[in-house]
């Protein structure tokens, strides 16, 4: 089974503008796809950090002396960077989102597929997983979730029923909270909706708009100007953090300007979002809903 097929993959290292000398970071290495293209068009005196916290990932790691990978998550991005002396990088590339992996091995609980324990961690070396998030919430705070990171009109509803529902018994399994949340399931809509709970509760339990936030702060430190930010974002919650950054460092609001209009940013976006092609998302499905934003450091 392939680990994961990267999605825009010359399009994304295109966007990196690659100096074969230069250093940079695929913050999110999965199954290396992004990372070996990198390295393809690398010298030797080139250098590739890589980042990943699923320590499934290190069974794809790069035999190759220029090459480091980082079992981390990427909010750690500039700590581990000065670790191992590199205060600098040319260009900083991302593939958010669950991989093909993750979706396709049911115990991880990521996929509404499969019958499985409630867990989505992406770092399995965490205690916290969706079992903590559907289990312990006060109602409001998965009133909260539901609406906020799975944008569900009927989170209100649905915090009630969760709660309703392990009074009777904890809720251990995908099959047990569908079954409870079995009214909010129209079969015309019950994909959509389930992979919008899926959604939401994952968010909350890797923390990943938090991190990325993180990350992109940090970006700003570990760029060089003129370096490169080439990051795929796979829905609206991300990607306006990512297009807000990129526009105006910020992640709300509108950056001070001084009294001559003029406004200090630090990066400048690329071109126009890229999207993938008809050929690309008919090979693989999942490349559907990607947009990949690119920006140089000034």
């Amino acid at each position: 089974m392939e680990y994961h097929r990267p999605v825009l993959l010359e399009e994304t290292v295109d966007g990196l503008n690659i100096h074969p000398d230069g250093v940079y970071v695929d913050v999110t290495f999965g199954g290396g796809g992004h990372s070996k293209e990198i390295l393809n068009r690398l010298s030797e005196k080139g250098k590739l950090i890589a980042f990943d916290q699923d320590k499934d990932a290190l069974r794809n790691v790069i035999d190759d002396n220029r090459f480091l990978l980082v079992n981390e998550n990427f909010r750690f991005l500039k700590r581990f960077l000065r670790f191992y002396g590199h205060k600098l990088v040319d260009g900083i590339l991302g593939d958010f989102g669950v991989s093909s992996h993750q979706f396709d091995i049911a115990e991880r609980g990521f996929s509404t597929r499969f019958e499985a324990d409630l867990d989505m961690r992406m770092n399995q070396g965490s205690a916290f997983s969706a079992y903590d998030v559907v289990n312990k919430y006060e109602e409001a705070q998965l009133r909260g979730v539901l609406f906020q990171y799975g944008e569900l009109r009927a989170a209100a509803g649905m915090a009630r029923v969760i709660v309703d529902a392990r009074a009777q018994e904890p809720i251990k399994s995908s099959d047990q909270l569908k079954k409870a949340l079995g009214r909010f399931l129209p079969k015309h809509r019950e994909n959509k909706i389930l992979a919008q709970i899926y959604q939401a509760i994952r968010i909350e339990v890797n923390q990943e708009l938090e991190a990325l936030k993180e990350f992109l702060i940090q970006t700003e430190d570990v760029l060089r100007p003129g370096g490169r930010l080439s990051l795929i974002s796979y829905h609206s919650l991300e990607d306006r953090l990512v297009k807000r950054f990129m526009r105006n460092g910020l992640f709300e609001g509108e950056v001070e300007k001084d009294v001559f209009g003029r406004a200090e940013v630090p990066f400048k976006p690329v071109g126009k979002f890229i999207i993938p092609s008809e050929k690309e998302i008919k090979e693989n499905s999942r490349a559907r809903s990607a947009k990949l934003r690119i920006a140089e450091k000034l």
